[in-house]
Parts: C-alpha cells; sequence; structure tokens
C-alpha cells in the first residue's frame, strides 16, 4: 500500500558539511511512497520508519542525484541567449530532447561563448539527511492514481516539494526540489 510521507529534512553534503537545503520550521515535504518523488536512497529507508522517528540517512551518488558527468557540460555559442542578462551560477530552463523541461547553470561566458551545465546542482554529491517523520498514512485511491497529495485540489495550491524557487536549494526538478525527482 502506497504511503503518503511527510517530513522535516535537513541536508548536508556529506562530505564538505556546507548546507545544502532544510524545510525546517516551515511546511513538511510530503509524498507518496512507490511513486518515485524523491530520490531512492532516501525514500528506501523513509519507507522503513515510523511516525515521529528520526534518523540521518546517507545518500551516495548512484541512489541521489547520479554521478558527475564532463559530458553534462557543454559550450554554446552567445547567440543562443539572445536577450538574457548573463551571470555565472545563474539557472536557466531549457527544453531537453524529449520535450521535458531541464535545468542547465551558466558556469562561465565570454563574448563569443557560453558553457552550461545539464547536472544536477547536486549530481556527485554524497548526501547527509537528517529527518524526522512527521507524518505518515495509507494514500488514498485519488492520491495513488495521481500521484498528487491531498488530490487534484492540492494542484493549485502553493508549494510543491520545497517551495519556492528562491532559496539556495536545487531547483531543477518539475516539483521545486530537494528530494524530489523528475
Amino acid at each position: 500500500m502506497s504511503k503518503v510521507i511527510g517530513i522535516e529534512y535537513n541536508l548536508k553534503d556529506a562530505n564538505s558539511g556546507e548546507q545544502l537545503d532544510s524545510n525546517v520550521g516551515g511546511a513538511p515535504l510530503e509524498f507518496i511512497s512507490g511513486k518515485g518523488q524523491i530520490i531512492p536512497g532516501l525514500e528506501s529507508k523513509l519507507v522503513e520508519m515510523n511516525e515521529n522517528e528520526s534518523a540521518d540517512v546517507l545518500v551516495e551518488p548512484s541512489e541521489g542525484y547520479g554521478e558527475f558527468s564532463e559530458e553534462a557540460v557543454q559550450t554554446l555559442p552567445k547567440e543562443q541567449f539572445a536577450g538574457i542578462e548573463l551571470t555565472e551560477g545563474m539557472t536557466l530552463y531549457g527544453t531537453g530532447e524529449q520535450g521535458e523541461t531541464v535545468q542547465v547553470a551558466v558556469k562561465s561566458f565570454t563574448d563569443e561563448e557560453v558553457v552550461i551545465d545539464y547536472n544536477h546542482p547536486m549530481a556527485g554529491k554524497t548526501l547527509m539527511f537528517s529527518v524526522t517523520i512527521l507524518s505518515l498514512r495509507d494514500a488514498t485511491e485519488e492520491e495513488i492514481q495521481t500521484g498528487v497529495v491531498g488530490g487534484m485540489a492540492a494542484m493549485g495550491s502553493e508549494g510543491g516539494c520545497c517551495g519556492s524557487q528562491d532559496q539556495a536549494q536545487p531547483a531543477g526538478q518539475s516539483h521545486g526540489g530537494c528530494g524530489c525527482s523528475h
């Protein structure tokens, strides 16, 4: 049976200790188990936990956002970015080969070329999630079918996986970021 799991989490880079994301003090991140809505290395541990239980979950890149790929770093002519005021590190959204929305980061640019990175911002990172299960219940039939917590009525509400894109967090997925997958 699919479960709706609500978590509070704090996310750090396991190697550098850098704070990457957190929803502590904000709305819980709710997801439906078995739907691939969060990275597998985190979900596999959460489904074994009980309400009000806390744990530290170490997620290797293979179970998270994948390894960093040099092939995902590309140099494109600057004309393709006409009308965009480029800054190093900025995030742009484009269309992938299958028509999906992709996120790219601007690594650097000159008057002629722009170096962009298609890797997820957390690709290659070993992640340490400090999580607490705040809520745990069986998913409704509608939630299982739609993949939306709270059913279709919740689609128009603010939030999504991690809320706003203006926090220092991995954007890039269609649902916001953090543990969400695309």
